[in-house]
Formats: C-alpha cells, structure tokens, sequence
C-alpha cells in the first residue's frame, strides 16, 4: 500500500499555503492509500529559534485548528483515503521537559508524528543546521571541522533516539542525515558511515521507525535521499521499518522521487 507520511500543510511558517485538498487529492489521483500530515510542532516557548524570521515552527496559537482542520477532512475523504493527524516533533538538546510536557498534553490527538533534530547545540548557543548553506559553513567553523559538526548531528540524533519522552514519543525517526544537506558545498567528505550503522541499530534496538526522506534529491548542494539508499537498504535488514515521505513544503513535491524507492516498499516495506 503506498503512503506518504512526511507532509507538511498550508500551517507551515516557511512554506506555501498550498490547501490541504491540492495534497490530498493529489495522493488519491496517484494511488496512494495513506498520508500523514506531520506539520511542524510548535517549538518550546522559551526556546528561541535562531532562524531570521523565527519561522521553524508552527505558531502555537494555530496548533488547535490544525487538528480541527484534520478531523474534517479525515470525515470529509474517509472512503477516498486514510489521511493521518500527525507532527513533526523537534527534539532540542536541553528541552525534554519541555517536550514531554507538550506532548503529553498533545500527544492523545496524534495518528503519528516524527522526531527530528534540525538544531544543533554548542557553546550554549543553537543553530538551525539545514537553514542555508552560509549557515552550516558558519556553523563549521564556529565548531571546528565538518567531521566535528557531522559528530555533533549524530550524538543528537542518538540522544533523540535515546530519549524518555514518554507514552507519546514520536515511533519515527526523520531524515537521519540531514547533516548531508549541504555536503557539496564542502572540500572534503566526510565519512560517516560508522555513525549511520549505528544510528539505525540504535533504531532497531529501540523499535522506531525510519523516515525515508526523498527530499534532499531536491536539493542542490545534497542530491541524495536521507538517508542514502545503501543504508536505506541496511535498516530494512535490520527488521526498521520503513515510512516513504516526501517532506513536501508544497503540493506539487508531494511524493517527490516516490518511484526510486518503490522497491524498498514491496512486501510491506
């Protein structure tokens, strides 16, 4: 059964306002059975987003009519299509508290939701590590090398992976590398693939699921899925289960470069 559960909404601060019906539509002209809309969380109220426009998360004042929104539309598609209540959850160093709090208020109106790192910590401060290319090169200077920032990314995402945040911690784990987003805008690679191993055992360890992220295709300075198909091969040995998502900002990524992992799908996934 195809589904896309990596979706973001018209409630998305630094997307498009795309309706829901383009999205849904969309998946039910293309075949798909199931999709999960997995805005953005609201970020913890006394953490302060280093982007711009602060701009990474839903407004908290919104998140209401978001699952209002969600209820009618699953009542209004339910012969059509399953469509799935869910969030995509920041994990932030320091945080937890403030993310089991939230969660435990929120988490009863979930379907599903993601957990991922796109802020990194150091020297007390917080970068948005996939904001833009001037960002994560400053970022690697500030830390040291891009082997160091690359080892800073994983221990978070391991510390994610670790974390006790309760009943209603997200069961999926997004785009694991997305420290690669920017990996052509650098002189050297670096290789990880001892950290990706053992990310994924982690995952399988703890019973989580894996994002397959087409979304960094897209990008110019990536041109690769999160994570790479080897290691999306890999998890799927390893008994990880697999969730397609194209991470769309707007309607027409939905299910973007769906067919190039359609393999790792079949029989269940």
């Amino acid at each position: 059964m195809k589904k896309d559960g990596h979706i973001h909404t018209p409630y998305c601060p630094h997307g498009t306002l795309d309706p829901f019906h383009l999205y849904i539509e969309k998946a039910i002209k293309n075949g798909f059975h199931e999709i999960s809309f997995t805005e953005h969380a609201p970020l913890p109220i006394n953490f302060i987003d280093p982007t711009p426009e602060k701009d990474s998360g839903m407004d908290f004042k919104q998140l209401e009519n978001y699952i209002s929104d969600l209820v009618k539309l699953k009542r209004q598609y339910k012969k059509d299509i399953v469509i799935s209540t869910g969030l995509e959850i920041d994990y932030i160093s320091g945080f937890e508290q403030e993310t089991i709090s939230f969660l435990n208020s929120y988490g009863k109106y979930l379907d599903d939701s993601i957990l991922s790192v796109h802020f990194l910590q150091f020297q007390q401060t917080y970068t948005c590590i996939d904001f833009s290319k001037s960002t994560y090169l400053d970022f690697i200077h500030q830390v040291g090398s891009p082997m160091s920032v690359y080892k800073l990314y994983y221990k978070t995402v391991m510390d994610s992976i670790t974390s006790e945040l309760g009943r209603y911690k997200p069961n999926r784990i997004g785009h694991i590398t997305l420290v690669h987003k920017f990996q052509h805008a650098l002189d050297e690679k670096v290789d990880d693939h001892e950290e990706i191993i053992s990310i994924l055992t982690e995952m399988k360890n703890q019973q989580l699921a894996l994002d397959v992220n087409s979304a960094g295709l897209a990008k110019a300075y990536c041109l690769e899925s999160y994570p790479p198909p080897a290691y999306i091969g890999f998890a799927k040995k390893l008994g990880v289960p697999l969730v397609f998502g194209s991470d769309a900002h707007l309607a027409n990524d939905l299910h973007q470069y769906y067919n190039e992992f359609s393999t790792f799908f079949e029989n269940g996934g």
